[in-house]
């Protein structure tokens, strides 16, 4: 299996490359790509070091999966030509995900509906994929009609200008901006760019990617999103409100048989999720599960993931599994 990982070098990229380790992927030949100036750079994977190389001799060695998280420019400008010649993109932009042809997969949730002609795959939003995947059961069960959600966002999901901010504030050093404002001790309500409709990006990648992960464009959803100074994952505080109406022991217990969720929810002993829990793990945490007092139908919880494991390079490479256990590529 000859695997290309286009953005090597950056955060994503060298958490796609651990992942691929971790799991014993059957990678038979890497190649690992980056934009020209890093070029001729040497990465280390398993036992030997791989030369970086550019996106146009990754196309002429024709791979059979290309992992992409190089930015959105990037995958609508590369991922043809790698499919034009064969292989099989999985891309963790956002360039593909809403359009009408490309398949948006979480694997627990829709890896069902692909197939051997899906040659441009993409991979959801880090927020969305945590969120969703707790969410798919209870909709199974009791269906959507609205969600809520506010997101409390690790500077890791902006890259490493980002880090190196807060880094540099905490030291008290003067150095490049990736925000606005001082991150360190601060909140910004300020994901990505903002939209004609005062959302960000962020947000409605939300309210866009829910409803077609699930399916449903009669969901109604609502965001916010807020960047805060952690670096091991993103939170997030969601309400349901369900058509029917639900006992939280029920939901406890389909959450609990969930395939990649983990219920952490005993307030008696103090016990709900965590970045600081979640930092390195594949899994979604979800507790603090309660009943909204205010409405019917309507719950409240918390949900926490690693937004570069499982809210990105581990959901990419679940989605090239899925591909070869199903003999799709």
């Amino acid at each position: 299996m000859k695997v290309a990982v286009v953005g090597a070098t950056g955060m994503v990229g060298e958490v796609m490359l651990k992942v691929l380790e971790e799991r014993q992927f059957p990678v038979t030949e890497l190649i690992t790509v980056a934009s020209e100036k890093s070029v001729g750079k040497s990465i280390r994977f398993g036992d030997k070091n791989y030369q970086v190389v550019s996106l146009e001799t990754a196309v002429s060695l024709k791979p059979e999966i290309a992992l992409f998280s190089a930015g959105g420019d990037t995958s609508l400008n590369w991922a043809p030509k790698f499919a034009a010649v064969g292989t099989t993109v999985i891309d963790n932009s956002s360039a593909w995900r809403m359009d009408a042809n490309t398949k948006l997969i979480v694997p627990e949730i829709n890896a069902s509906s692909l197939t051997k002609t899906d040659k441009i795959i993409a991979n959801p939003n880090c927020s969305t994929i945590q969120m969703v995947l707790v969410l798919a059961p209870l909709h199974k069960k009791y269906k959507i009609k609205r969600i809520v959600v506010s997101t409390y966002q690790s500077i890791t999901g902006t890259g490493l200008k980002a880090v190196k901010q807060l880094e540099n504030e905490m030291a008290g050093i003067s150095g490049e901006m990736a925000y606005p404002y001082p991150i360190h001790q601060n909140a910004l309500p300020h994901c990505d760019v903002f939209e004609d409709n005062g959302y960000t990006k962020e947000e409605m990648k939300l309210v866009r990617e829910t409803q077609k992960i699930l399916n449903n464009k009669t969901i109604a959803v609502t965001a916010t999103a807020v960047r805060i100074p952690t670096a091991g994952g993103h939170s997030e505080a969601v309400n349901i409100e369900f058509e029917t109406d639900f006992t939280l022991s029920d939901v406890r217990k389909l959450l609990n048989e969930t395939e990649g969720v983990i219920l952490q929810d005993n307030t008696d002993v103090n016990t709900y999720p965590m970045p600081i829990y979640a930092n390195g793990k594949d899994d979604v945490f979800v507790g603090r599960i309660r009943r909204d007092e205010s409405q019917p139908n309507t719950i409240n919880m918390w949900i926490v993931a690693d937004n570069l494991r499982k809210g990105a390079a581990t959901n990419t490479i679940q989605i090239a599994e899925y591909l070869i256990k199903n003999d799709l590529i």
